[in-house]
């Protein structure tokens, strides 16, 4: 499992310079597709002189990643098992950083109907009665999560789940190819759809519903639990990501001309 996850980090392009300060962090693919990250990592360097090692895998990883001590922090967005890694002592707080939405993407034709329903229950309710196919992220991801807590909500329970219903344990880039060359419904984090490109029929079919909110927050990794863990660097990294400049970067960032996060910090 390591050797994958380093050669993560190598692919990425973020490996340690020598005798630079280095710190861990699991993010999300969908942070990671948004390509937020290739605007304050540089910022970061700059201005703390710290090299930021990007894990890029999904919330729930991330998340066990933390229990385990082998990342300095993480960045995820699932407030519930979020605030039990707290609960259970793996780190001392979280602090929310930005937020987003998820969006219902599918097909140009609606077959389904998405388009007319009010809400995000009563949409994947309409996927499941006319059975068009649904690519769901199936990695316990924050976005899967997500989704499966609308699935109840609807009324749908996963034995309800046919062969509409295509699950790829994938992160959210590969989940939304897989949806445009199956011309099918996908739940999408916004920032990751506006900088999709290989859309195909896809269009956004469904958004605004409350529900769909999509908080992110950072959490260090208890270094009394992990004592080797960079928590003075975790420190660092969480005072910069709720300063004004990161704001004012966050705020910033948008793909023509629409914005793919909200900064939400409190100093």
């Amino acid at each position: 499992m390591r050797n994958f996850i380093w050669a993560v980090v190598a692919a990425i392009g973020l490996a340690t310079s020598a005798g630079a300060d280095a710190l861990k962090l699991a993010v999300t693919t969908s942070f990671h597709n948004s390509g937020l990250a290739e605007v304050l990592l540089p910022e970061i360097q700059s201005d703390l002189g710290m090299e930021v090692q990007l894990l890029v895998v999904g919330t729930g990883q991330a998340i066990r990643l933390g229990e385990a001590g082998d990342v300095d922090a993480i960045l995820v967005h699932s407030r519930a098992a979020e605030e039990a890694f707290v609960a259970a002592g793996h780190g001392p707080h979280r602090r929310e950083i930005m937020y987003n939405d998820f969006v219902f993407v599918g097909p140009g034709d609606d077959p389904a109907d998405v388009k007319q329903a009010k809400t995000a229950p009563e949409a994947l309710g309409r996927i499941a009665q006319s059975e068009a196919v649904f690519v769901s992220r199936g990695d316990d991801s924050g976005t899967h999560k997500k989704e499966l807590s609308l699935w109840a909500a609807a009324g749908v329970a996963e034995a309800d789940f046919g062969s509409w219903y295509r699950a790829v344990g994938a992160g959210m880039g590969a989940a939304l190819n897989t949806a445009s060359g199956l011309n099918a419904y996908i739940l999408a984090d916004r920032a990751s759809w506006l900088n999709f490109r290989n859309r195909g029929d896809l269009g956004l079919l469904l958004a605004g519903d409350p529900v769909l909110f999509n908080q992110y927050a950072y959490l260090p990794v208890n270094a009394e639990r992990h004592p080797h863990v960079r928590a003075d660097l975790a420190t660092q990294l969480e005072g910069w990501l709720v300063s004004e400049k990161a704001r004012d970067l966050i705020n910033g960032y948008t793909i023509n001309g629409e914005v793919l996060f909200t900064f939400n910090a409190v100093r």
